[in-house]
């Protein structure tokens, strides 16, 4: 696979410097020992290197981007074929001129002019070395391509959980100013409460929950304060049991969380019913897991009662994604169940 770049080879000058320089030392130095003749060896490849780099770079820089990336394999052959041969007869008269009038010593017989067994050798050899450097540059393409689509898959990622997180906040509080406003037009002094508390809930939201985890005590706190919310809201209707157990210093969780399974509880379990609620919520912690369990009644009236453990909505669907997208597979475990009209949300996981 074959990655086309508006920058075909953007790798820094200094890196084609040390390839090139470290090639040379050892042509010379193999070709030195082979003829035993340091001199004739440093002199072919000064001679030779210029059409290896043109070459090299002919290919890399005109060739593979407005030929092979636009699949005309056949005039990419050609082209690729009649280069090396004009460099080949290049180097022969070259070698002639200036070095030596036998141009190939390590060839069978001794030649001084341009012959087909010659000049298919120098092909061959010339092809090694586009080849070599042709793979090295497909091989950092392909890095480079690698590292783009892992960036961007990263980015991509961050952005989709930003997304989901930012979701939370807007449902929350158009159901909390919806029910301001009701206190308000009837003047209840229970008002002034509630605002202070939801902007207590806007300022952790807006500013605490930026980075990926946040402390497990820090999310319990902004819960009770929701709880407290729901507590002015609701008067004596509603009674919440809530429990914690274990230590849950030092331990982290991706933020608001735990509060959508809260604010489900409530949407469902109280809003929708009449007379008085009981919303349980328990949090253990044991070892590296937390094990957080909330249950609330189900609705005493609701044509989609058959449908309701299934946890559809915005909010739960929106969690199971950022739990996919925000945790390993083996780090949390998910559950609902509806058992006497009681609907319990059951997540096991992982907080260090």
């Amino acid at each position: 696979m074959i990655f086309n770049s508006s920058k075909p080879y953007s790798l820094p000058i200094r890196y084609h410097v040390y390839f090139w320089l470290t090639y040379f030392v050892f042509n010379t130095f193999r070709w030195g020992s082979y003829f035993n003749d340091y001199v004739y060896s440093l002199k072919t490849t000064l001679l030779g290197f210029p059409i290896h780099m043109a070459l090299c770079y002919l290919n890399i820089l005109v060739l593979m981007p407005h030929l092979v990336y636009k699949k005309k394999y056949f005039l990419y052959i050609v082209s690729v074929l009649s280069a090396i041969f004009v460099m080949v007869v290049l180097k022969f008269n070259l070698t002639y001129l200036l070095i030596t009038h036998n141009v190939w010593p390590e060839g069978p017989e001794t030649i001084n002019t341009l012959t087909l067994n010659y000049t298919i050798d120098m092909m061959m050899g010339e092809l090694y070395v586009m080849t070599f450097v042709t793979a090295i540059k497909i091989t950092l393409d392909l890095l480079q391509e690698q590292r783009r689509v892992t960036d961007l898959e990263k980015s991509q990622l961050e952005t989709e959980l930003l997304f989901l997180k930012t979701q939370i906040s807007p449902h929350f509080f158009f159901n909390t100013l919806n029910n301001i406003y009701s206190l308000s037009v009837e003047k209840s002094n229970k008002t002034p409460k509630i605002v202070l508390k939801l902007s207590e809930l806007m300022r952790y939201m807006l500013y605490e929950t930026k980075e990926k985890k946040q402390s497990l005590e820090n999310e319990i706190l902004c819960i009770q304060n929701y709880l407290d919310l729901e507590r002015i809201r609701n008067g004596e209707r509603l009674e919440v049991d809530m429990s914690i157990s274990g230590d849950i210093h030092d331990k982290e969780i991706s933020p608001v969380l735990l509060l959508t399974f809260v604010e489900n509880a409530f949407k469902h379990g109280v809003n929708k019913n009449t007379g008085n609620v009981l919303i349980d919520i328990r949090f253990k912690v044991k070892g590296d897991f937390l094990y957080f369990t909330i249950s609330n009644p189900m609705p005493e009236f609701t044509v989609h009662k058959d449908n309701f453990n299934k946890a559809s909505g915005i909010g739960i669907e929106n969690v199971k994604k950022r739990l996919e997208l925000g945790y390993n597979k083996n780090d949390y475990k998910l559950s609902f169940k509806n058992k006497k009209n009681i609907f319990v949300v059951k997540l096991v996981i992982k907080v260090t």
